[in-house]
């Protein structure tokens, strides 16, 4: 567990196995939070109007110190901003997922719906933005795209 001031890292990773909006949930509450806020981004069945059988997400060999990185940055940038402990939780799968399957999931507790809210959106979005992870989209009519390639 990494720890900055009030803030702590419960779980920064990259999975092969299934994860849990309810596992990191859990992970992050405590007496002292007064909000837990979660994502849970989930394979949707559809994109640019057409029907989605499944993805597979791959990851470049440092993405998991990126995704280290991004949540240590996260925690520096907004260290002192707490007066109460705030938890982090976050993992994005990799490998094969099914429609409705999680695939990136973030979890912030903090003494105030605020902070775990703001806190929480941030996460995702340097996730998204920051950790070199290429999502392999197979439609239903056998096609094959790759979003995140070569960006």
């Amino acid at each position: 567990m990494v720890t900055e001031s009030s803030f702590e890292v419960v779980h920064a990773v990259l999975s092969a196995e299934p994860i849990s909006v309810d596992q990191a949930i859990a992970a992050v509450e405590s007496d002292t939070a007064g909000a837990v806020v979660s994502f849970s981004g989930v394979v949707r069945n559809h994109d640019g109007g057409k029907p989605v059988d499944r993805l597979s997400y791959s990851a470049h060999p440092t993405a998991h110190q990126v995704l280290a990185d991004v949540v240590a940055t996260l925690v520096a940038e907004h260290s002192g901003e707490a007066e109460q402990p705030v938890r982090i939780w976050a993992a994005h799968r990799i490998g094969k997922l099914e429609i409705g399957d999680p695939a990136l999931v973030c979890a912030v507790s903090a003494a105030h719906r605020g902070q775990a809210f703001a806190i929480c959106s941030e996460l995702v979005d340097r996730i998204k933005e920051q950790v070199p992870i290429w999502k392999e989209q197979f439609f239903s009519d056998g096609t094959v795209e790759w979003v995140g390639a070569g960006e």
